[in-house]
């Protein structure tokens, strides 16, 4: 973990994985998804109050008329403005224009929160990483099914993707 991280606002997106009602509900470690949840809605304020993209991003099932109850984003989580994308795969460029849509705004460098970390939130900054983006990761914005699962991506693989630190280290400059 690093000290206190110093974001451009005019160059930084927030992307915030599948914290959808059937994904925040289920068991998750090392936090519930209600803090996770709670710690992405803190983030998302202090990215809009400096008018940096927010990005929601949520899956459907492909092939499947009907999703399953509780796959939209989660209550009060979205506002005007954010950036909804609709992932088929984990990851959430493959098959979607986050990239253009990320690009258009000049950002270069994400930062991640959602669930699961080893899961949606790992394939998504992997490939993002990829496209050349930097990445940051907020740990306490995040959970897996196992903590081991979380603490390997968060000890192991993010340090070595980009910088990880925690909500409360998130501060912007101006750009």
């Amino acid at each position: 973990m690093t000290g206190p991280l110093a974001l451009d606002a005019a160059r930084s997106a927030l992307v915030l994985v599948d914290l959808m009602d059937r994904i925040v509900a289920l068991p998750l470690e090392p936090r519930k998804g209600t803090e996770v949840l709670a710690a992405a809605e803190k983030l998302a304020a202090a990215f809009r109050t400096v008018g940096a993209p927010v990005v929601l991003v949520r899956v459907e099932r492909p092939g499947v008329a009907d999703q399953p109850p509780g796959s939209g984003l989660a209550p009060g989580l979205a506002r005007p403005g954010d950036i909804e994308i609709v992932k088929r795969t984990i990851g959430a460029f493959q098959g979607t224009d986050l990239d253009a849509r990320l690009r258009e705004r000049g950002v270069t460098t994400l930062v991640f929160g959602g669930i699961a970390t080893n899961l949606g939130v790992e394939s998504t900054a992997r490939a993002a990483l990829d496209l050349g983006y930097d990445l940051v990761f907020v740990e306490d914005a995040m959970a897996a099914f196992t903590a081991a699962e979380h603490e390997a991506s968060a000890r192991l693989d993010f340090p070595r993707l980009g910088t990880v630190t925690t909500v409360g280290q998130v501060r912007f400059v101006a750009g």
